[in-house]
């Protein structure tokens, strides 16, 4: 496997786990409108809460699911293709809401890299 698909799942991964369960109650100059946390983000969206709980989920099961399959290979494309599509709800998101493009910045950066995870086998990197 190649150290840069390696890369770019860690990347993604450590990201995502840092954003949805360290720094989820925290400001950040990238979440969607004027909110402070990950839940005033989906309020800000108009989206219910739950479904923060349920992106959420998926997110830290996508980029959990990103590091085991730097052993288990089975794992690297749905994982990567979850996280894709829930990026691209993000991307959407901050496009819904007028939001600046630099805050969707990250999510398209995610997006790209779990692009490139997800069909490494039909590149070369």
């Amino acid at each position: 496997m190649s150290y840069i698909i390696i890369a770019l799942k860690l990347i993604v991964a450590i990201s995502l786990l840092n954003v949805w369960l360290i720094q989820k109650d925290k400001p950040t100059k990238w979440r969607g409108g004027n909110a402070q946390n990950i839940k005033e983000e989906f309020k800000v969206y108009g989206l219910p809460v739950w479904l923060c709980y349920l992106v959420g989920t998926l997110k830290v099961a996508g980029a959990i699911g990103l590091i085991v399959s730097i052993w288990v290979f089975s794992l690297e494309r749905p994982s990567a293709l979850i996280l894709a599509a829930l990026l691209t709800g993000s991307i959407l998101m901050h496009f819904k809401i007028q939001d600046p493009l630099y805050k969707s910045f990250p999510a398209f950066l995610f997006l790209l890299m779990c692009l490139a995870v997800a069909f490494s086998g039909f590149i070369v990197l």
